[in-house]
This record gives structure tokens, C-alpha cells and sequence, in this order.
């Protein structure tokens, strides 16, 4: 068949346009304005009438440089006949114009599965009309095409001109060309699937068409179309919270897949469309509770065990024992908080015993069995990792002896069963299975009640983790990963994570992160990218420093001492790239113990200054010395000694010493205090170049080799975290990808403003009054009492004597102004959704406080302080939910 392709899209001089038929097929296409675009050639389809897919690309010196990256390509369904001359007028479309209508969040299951051939029609010459209309397994609605003309019903005087599903979302319809007038008007309508009848219309302008003149054998393929009907809504209210945080009745003193499925259940019973949980993947490496961080976990795949619902197993055998775990299940889930080792512990053991008392059944069985062959390349690794974890009595997989390098065989021969390690690989696989079935019915059951279940993808891995031990290649092991410093975390944030390779990533196309993405899509239907500023560019912080003060952005462009001369500063190397220690500093920072650090960690050089000496030159080994002196005394010399480490005003580029970075943060150091007030201006100057707008195409750049592909690997709705030191070509991607983005009152976008504006957040976009890493909206009132007057008396408008405590009716205010922001989704944590009532909500407000960034070591225990069962029975506080979420139009 000949295919004509016709294409409006402006080029710059050596650009050229091509396009890309299925896997292989390029035709080239001509332009003599560098605008339109036209290209012809002859084409065999695999599969005689089946839909082909194409997409267009732009070329440079033979080289592509831009490619249409929707995971919806432009598709036509061609005739049986190899004569047909097919004539496709189209527009370049990377995603839909609202793409997060065809996500999973929005649709469902789809409803058309592989593709469907186009019913043809009979004419010599014929018109093929296509659109985008997202299909859904909950509501299915079919379009049609009414218009002013007896082919297309007369407005609806007649039956409208259906359209038919040729894959998902993508619908089409032919016609023969003589019963189309040459000009026309026309409409989308939805029409009923069993008598035919509209019952919806568009709402814009009418469509106008002009058909060209056709020879016989001519098809004429119209631009794709995408439909909107005003019923439409996507703002939808939901609820935060961790999994682990859930309290129910029958809970083991930790929230598990079955509390999860139920608090879906609440939400849907509240109006509430989503619930968003935090990580839920294996993070146990110690057994200790420094285990607790969600965000570290030992591998990208595996739940942690601790999420079975026990109450979905078969019941133990030996009654001895189902007496002790219920007492100990008692004693556990009556805690204020999760005791995280005690919980692991038992639950471990039930499992275990479980385990025992079943194998024999449940490895049988064809669904266990099917786990395990579509899950083994990740699943063998991981039951060998948590073997000889515990074998050896450590995550870190250097100490493991033969085993310290991986090899697919070994994972392999230890979860044979002519393996001693057999019986434990074959548990851990076990447990698996059994959180697979736990979380994929909880996701489902939210499905059922059109629920969106959003999870989390931390930005880093553990270095004690599989990955890191299977796939070492993909990760720098000699940098950890973290954040600069920002509001809550004044030294940076240092995550002990290995950073990633990009490099060897891009060269088999991100499959690494394209199966994580995939394996999530399994079970929810969107996801919150955590510091989506990781795909841009990563704080990186080298090994021998504890905080983030010495880090460098990875990947950057560094400055050559030529060119940080040339901003009027002139470059001194000893001063400015090694620590400045000077009498006065030791004084300020110790006081009383000033001479103690004289004598015992730095050296006089000369006059008044000092260096580190070599036992104490670096962080690592100032905390190595205090490791055993916990005392607050301690505590605060060795915070002071890490101060003196950090007071440098450049740091050398991790790759080439020879260039710079200007230290983070550094106004707020000693060292800058020593410079001349023209120094300090050219440094600002300097500095505010460098971090924010130095790198903004070079970063727009990195972004956009990673982001299309992975956002679109999956259907699920993306939401990302854009919080803190963000540069400007971050919204510019989240923009064109139409990646959601987080608006947070109390951490504007914009530096001029003190409070975000709630009225004006973007439509892609989640809101939402505080995250894990914040105080709640209660506690934040308490903390300054100055910003809280501000917000009370400036940004909310009240009167009269601000209240010591929040009081609920101005929980609710600022919830009620959240709920009608126009953010898309509105998700806030449970403990601001109850802090609206005062005799539902908890007394203690800093119990409520998940997580403090500020503390690296901070334990992950809250839980509800009140059972689901209660929850369900506030009719009052749930009435007043759903009212509120029915009145704002969510």
C-alpha cells in the first residue's frame, strides 16, 4: 500500500523530519518552507488489516535528536487491499493534550486489550476520522461524530455516526467520501451502547471540515481529535498515610495489606478518591529499628514482611502457640506506637510457623507457582540476599566471602531444593507471594470503589541491597546521595545512598528503572516520584562527610579558576578550598572548650590560624572518634568539629580537582565573613550564576533523556515532588510532561511570597497542608508563634485574638480553602483530615510528628491513635467529610 504523510512542524536549518512505521520502516520526508512537511512511500503490513502504528522524528547530520515519545503513537487501520493509497494528515503529539485522562488513576482497567481492526468502508474513495477518548473498564461510554449532514445524523435528528476502539483510548471510524458534503460541521457525542440515543455533547465550537479531493482507492486519514465532554471532573479529595501507620482491631502492633484494604474502604465511604501511602518495600538489614526509614530499602521489588495480614492465613495448628502470638498481638497492638523490632520479631515467627505448617500446600499451588516463574529474576536474588544476610549477620555483602560478588547461578543453586539454604530462600519467597496476593486484592478492592491507591518511589536505594549487590555497574558506590540544605534541614541531608550511573542507565534505555516502574504498575494506579529533582541532577556528598554542606551537584557544570576570576574574585586555593580555622572561630563555636580542641584536634600553622590534623581531617573520622559518646556534651563538640570541616568556600569537582564548585550554602559560614565586601559581592554573584542559572538547559537536557521514557513506561497517573532547592527548568519538564506537581502552603515556589496561594495552585498539581517530612498543621501552629500570627491574621483574614492552640473550626477553614484550591488532587494526611475535630483528633500533637529530616536516624513509629473499626463509627466527622468534598466539587 502507498502512504502519504502530511505534517505541519517548524524545523530549524539542518533539521529534517522522518517517520518511524512500527520497529523498522523510516520514510523521509520533504518540506520547502521548513513548516510543511510531506513524504511518500510504499508500505507491507505484517498483518493484513491490523492498525499500524507510527511516530514522527526530527534528524540532525542523520542523527535522530527528537522523537515523539507519548506512549500513544498516531495509528491507522489500512484495508486488506495493497493498492490503496492512503493520504495521513497529522500533528506532532507527544501526549495528549490532558494525557492524565488516559491513566490508570482515571480509567481503570482498559477496556480494549491488544487492538481491534477498523470496519471499512465501501466507498471508491473514503474519509477515516480518529480520536482520542480514554475507554474505561468502570464507566464504558462510546463516542460518535453528529454533524449537519444525513451521513452524520442531521444533529441527532438520526443515529450518529459511531466510532470504534482500535486500541486503547484510540477511536475511529470510515466513511465513504460521497455521503460527505465537501464542507461540514460536526460534533462528539457519547450515545447510549444499547439503543443508540446521545446523551452527552461537546461543549466547544462545532468542528469544521473540508475533505480533499479523492481519487478511487483514496483514503483521506483526518488529524487525530481529542474529546472532552462536560461532565467530565478529575478534582478528587484523598487521604495520606502510612501503611504501617493504620490501627485496626485485629492488627499485630503494625499496619498490615489487610488494614490497608480496609482504610480504602473509609475513604471510599468518605467521598475520598485516593489514599497515597510512603514506601512499602523490605528494609530490613540490622533487625533493629534504624530499619523503620521506608526510604532505604534493601530492595525495589520486595514488600516488607511485616505488611502480611496474619488474619488471612490459615490458623496455626498447635494451640499453645496461637494463645502466646494472640497475647503478644495484644500486648503489641495496644502501643501508642509501633515497637518496630518486637512487631518483626513475632510476626517473623508466625510466619515461620505458618510457613511450616503449609508449604507443602501453598508451593503447590498454580497461582504460587506462576509467582514465582513471572517474579523469579528479582525474586531468586532477593531470598538469596535475606539468606545470607542472615547467615552472616550482615546486610553489607562485602563480608559475605565467596557469596561478596553476585552470579545468577548462585541465586539459583540456593533456592534449589537440593539446597541446605533451600528451606529458607523458599520462606522469604513464600512471604512474598503471600504480600503480593495482600497488596494486588487491597489495590483491586480500591479499583472496585474508584479509589485511586497511590504509592511512592523512593529516589535512592540502600548500598547493603540487592540491586547493589546484582547490578553494581548501575550505581557509584563512592558518593552518597542527599539533599542541599534547605528550611528543615539547615546542614543538607545526607541519605547514605549510592548515587546512579546515568551513563550506563541510558545505554539499554533505563530498563532498570522501566521494571520498577512496571512492577509498581502491577498494583497501583499513580505514584509520587520522590525528589523528582534527582532525575535532573543529584545532590551527591562525597564518603568522608557525615553532612551535606560538602556536596556537589552530579551531574554539573564545574568553574575553572579562569572563570571564577572572571566574576572580580581572585581565586586563592589554600584559603579558599581548604577548611579556615582562626582563634576567633574555635571561640565562638567551643567557648569553654575552645583549648581542648586546640590541643587535641587542629594545629597551629601560624599567627592566629589553624588546620585540621590528619586524624581529624575529615568527618568520617571525627565520628569515628566520638563513636561511643553519646553525651550531649559530645554531641555538640563533634557537631562543632564537623562546622570547622565544612568552612571552605569551594568544592573540588569530584572528576577534575582542577575545577569548582562554590560551597552550598557558605553566606552562612565563617569563611565568607573573611572576605572584603567587593569579594562578597562577586561571589554572590558567582553563586547565584551557578546554582540557578548556570544549568538550566543543561539539566532541562539530562531530565528529558530519562523522564519521557519512564513516565511513560506505565499508565500510571505521575505525580512528583518539586520541593525544595529547585531550579528553573524543572517546572519547564513537569510542564511539558504533564507531570503533577506538589504545592504545599507552607513551602511557596515562589521566594517572594511567605505562604503559597492556595487559590492559584496549578490544575496538574496535588495540594496538600503538610508530607511525612512536616510537622502537621497543628503542630506547625505551635512552633513559631510570629509565623503563625502571620498566616492567622495575613493569609487566612481572621480577627480578634489568635488561639494558642489550632482550634478545630480553623483546622477546618484551612481544609475547606485546600479542597476548593484548583489542584487536581487535594491529599491530605490523616491527622490534618481529623484535626477538624476536637474530640476526635489526637491530644498529643507531637506524637503525630512520622518523620524529622533533620535527624538521620529519626524512628518511623506513628500509628492512628484509634482503631479503623472506631474511625468508621464517627458518623459525625464522616458526614462532615463527605459534605465538605460534595460541596467543593471533588
Amino acid at each position: 500500500m502507498t502512504i502519504t504523510f502530511r505534517i505541519q512542524y517548524y524545523t530549524t536549518w539542518g533539521e529534517s523530519l522522518q517517520v518511524l512505521i512500527g520497529k523498522e520502516t523510516v520514510i523521509g520526508l520533504s518540506t520547502v518552507d521548513g513548516y510543511n512537511w510531506h513524504g511518500q512511500g510504499y508500505y507491507t503490513p505484517e498483518i493484513s488489516g491490523a492498525p499500524i502504528t507510527y511516530r514522527y522524528e526530527v534528524c540532525r547530520e542523520g542523527r535522530s535528536i527528537r522523537r515523539e515519545f507519548g506512549a500513544i503513537p498516531h495509528v491507522f487501520c489500512p484495508p486488506t487491499d495493497e493498492n490503496a493509497h492512503y493520504l495521513l494528515q497529522d500533528n506532532w503529539r507527544d501526549l495528549p493534550a490532558a494525557s492524565y485522562r488516559f491513566s490508570s488513576a482515571f480509567c481503570g482497567h482498559e477496556a480494549v486489550s491488544g487492538t481491534t481492526c477498523l470496519p471499512h468502508a465501501e466507498g471508491k474513495s473514503n474519509v477515516v476520522f480518529r480520536a482520542l477518548f480514554p475507554s474505561s473498564s468502570i464507566q464504558h461510554r462510546i463516542p460518535a461524530l453528529a454533524g449537519n449532514c444525513p451521513a452524520l445524523g442531521n444533529w441527532g435528528k438520526s443515529a450518529p455516526l459511531r466510532l470504534h476502539e482500535i486500541r486503547p483510548h484510540v477511536w475511529q471510524v470510515a466513511i465513504d467520501s460521497a455521503l460527505l458534503p465537501p464542507d461540514f460541521e460536526y460534533k462528539y457525542v457519547i450515545v447510549n451502547p444499547e439503543n443508540g440515543s446521545i446523551t452527552a455533547w461537546e461543549a466547544h465550537d462545532n468542528h469544521t471540515s473540508h475533505i480533499p479531493s479523492l481519487e478511487p482507492g483514496e483514503t483521506y486519514v483526518c488529524p487525530e481529535e481529542e474529546i472532552f465532554f462536560p461532565d467530565e471532573n478529575y478534582k478528587i479529595a484523598g487521604c495520606a498515610i502510612p501503611v504501617f501507620s493504620i490501627r485496626s482491631e485485629g492488627s499485630f502492633g503494625v499496619g498490615d495489606f489487610g488494614d490497608l484494604k480496609t482504610f480504602i474502604g473509609w475513604a471510599a465511604d468518605t467521598h475520598q478518591r485516593a489514599v497515597q501511602v510512603l514506601p512499602i518495600n523490605d528494609t530490613t538489614m540490622t533487625g533493629t529499628w534504624t530499619d523503620s526509614y521506608p526510604y532505604s530499602s534493601i530492595s525495589i521489588y520486595a514488600f516488607h514482611p511485616m505488611y502480611v495480614d496474619l488474619r488471612q492465613l490459615p490458623s496455626l495448628h498447635d494451640t499453645e502457640a496461637a494463645i502466646s502470638f494472640e497475647q503478644k498481638r495484644k500486648e503489641l497492638n495496644s502501643l501508642p506506637q509501633v515497637d518496630y523490632e518486637e512487631v518483626n520479631h513475632w510476626k517473623r515467627a508466625y510466619l515461620k510457623a505458618v510457613f511450616q505448617q503449609e508449604k507443602e500446600n501453598i508451593l503447590a499451588l498454580e497461582d504460587y507457582q506462576n509467582f514465582y516463574r513471572e517474579n523469579a529474576e528479582w525474586l531468586q536474588p532477593y531470598a538469596a540476599f535475606c539468606y545470607l544476610r542472615d547467615r552472616f549477620h550482615t546486610p553489607d555483602f562485602h563480608q559475605w566471602q565467596d557469596y561478596s560478588f553476585y552470579r545468577k547461578e548462585l541465586a539459583e543453586d540456593l533456592c534449589s531444593p537440593d539446597n541446605e539454604a533451600y528451606q529458607e530462600t523458599t520462606f522469604h519467597c513464600f512471604v512474598q507471594y503471600l504480600l503480593h496476593i495482600q497488596l494486588l486484592a487491597a489495590c483491586n478492592y480500591g479499583r472496585e470503589r474508584g479509589v485511586i491507591v497511590k504509592g511512592d518511589i523512593p529516589i535512592g536505594i540502600s548500598r547493603t541491597s540487592v540491586e547493589a549487590w546484582v547490578e553494581p555497574y548501575y550505581f557509584n558506590m563512592n558518593g552518597q546521595a542527599g539533599a542541599p540544605p534547605d528550611a528543615f534541614s539547615t546542614k543538607g541531608q545526607n541519605w547514605g545512598m549510592p548515587t546512579y550511573n546515568w551513563k550506563a542507565m541510558e545505554k539499554d534505555g533505563y530498563q532498570w528503572w522501566q521494571r520498577r516502574f512496571r512492577k509498581m504498575a502491577d498494583y497501583f494506579t499513580a505514584y509520587r516520584i520522590d525528589h523528582i529533582l534527582g532525575f535532573f541532577r543529584i545532590w551527591e556528598i562525597p564518603l568522608h562527610s557525615v553532612h551535606g554542606l560538602l556536596g556537589q551537584f552530579v551531574p554539573a557544570l564545574p568553574m575553572s579558576v579562569d572563570e571564577i576570576q572572571s566574576y572580580g574574585l581572585h581565586f586563592q586555593k589554600d584559603f579558599m578550598t581548604r577548611p579556615f580555622i582562626n582563634d576567633f572561630m574555635l571561640n565562638q563555636i567551643f567557648g569553654s572548650h575552645a583549648q581542648e580542641v586546640r590541643d587535641t584536634f587542629v594545629r597551629h600553622l601560624h599567627d592566629d590560624i589553624y588546620d585540621m590534623r590528619p586524624e581529624f581531617d575529615t568527618q568520617r573520622k571525627i565520628e569515628a572518634y566520638f563513636a561511643n559518646k553519646e553525651d550531649a556534651e559530645s554531641n555538640n563538640l563533634k557537631e562543632g568539629l564537623y562546622s570547622l570541616v565544612s568552612n571552605v568556600l569551594f568544592v573540588p569537582d569530584r572528576d577534575n580537582p582542577a575545577m569548582y564548585h562554590p560551597r552550598i550554602a557558605v553566606q552562612n559560614d565563617f569563611i565568607y565573613r573573611q572576605l572584603n565586601q567587593q569579594e562578597k559581592d562577586a561571589f554572590n554573584r558567582l553563586y547565584n550564576d551557578y546554582y540557578y542559572r548556570r544549568h538550566n538547559d543543561f539539566w532541562y537536557n539530562e531530565a528529558m533523556k530519562k523522564l519521557p521514557i519512564l513516565t511513560q513506561s506505565t499508565p500510571m497517573l505521575v505525580c512528583g515532588e518539586d520541593l525544595g532547592m529547585v531550579p528553573d527548568c524543572v517546572p519547564w519538564v513537569m510542564e511539558q510532561l504533564q507531570i503533577l506537581s506538589l504545592e504545599i502552603q507552607r513551602m511557596p515556589k515562589r521566594p517572594e511570597d511567605e505562604f503559597g496561594h492556595v487559590g492559584s495552585y496549578p490544575f496538574r498539581s496535588v495540594c496538600t497542608i503538610g508530607t511525612h517530612d512536616m510537622s502537621t498543621f497543628r503542630g506547625w501552629w505551635e512552633e513559631d508563634r510570629n509565623v503563625s500570627a502571620r498566616f492567622f491574621y495575613h493569609e487566612l483574614k481572621h480577627w480578634g485574638e489568635m488561639p494558642q492552640h489550632a482550634p478545630g473550626w480553623l483546622c477546618e477553614d484551612v481544609v475547606r480553602r485546600h479542597l476548593y484550591s484548583p489542584s487536581m488532587l487535594c491529599i491530605l494526611t490523616w491527622q490534618d483530615w481529623t484535626s477538624m475535630d476536637e474530640t476526635l483528633r489526637n491530644p498529643d500533637i507531637a506524637a503525630e510528628r512520622i518523620n524529622i529530616p533533620a535527624n538521620p536516624h529519626h524512628y518511623w513509629r506513628w500509628r492512628m491513635h484509634i482503631t479503623l473499626e472506631d474511625l468508621m463509627k464517627q458518623d459525625e466527622f464522616n458526614h462532615k467529610i463527605r459534605r465538605m468534598i460534595d460541596e467543593c466539587g471533588r
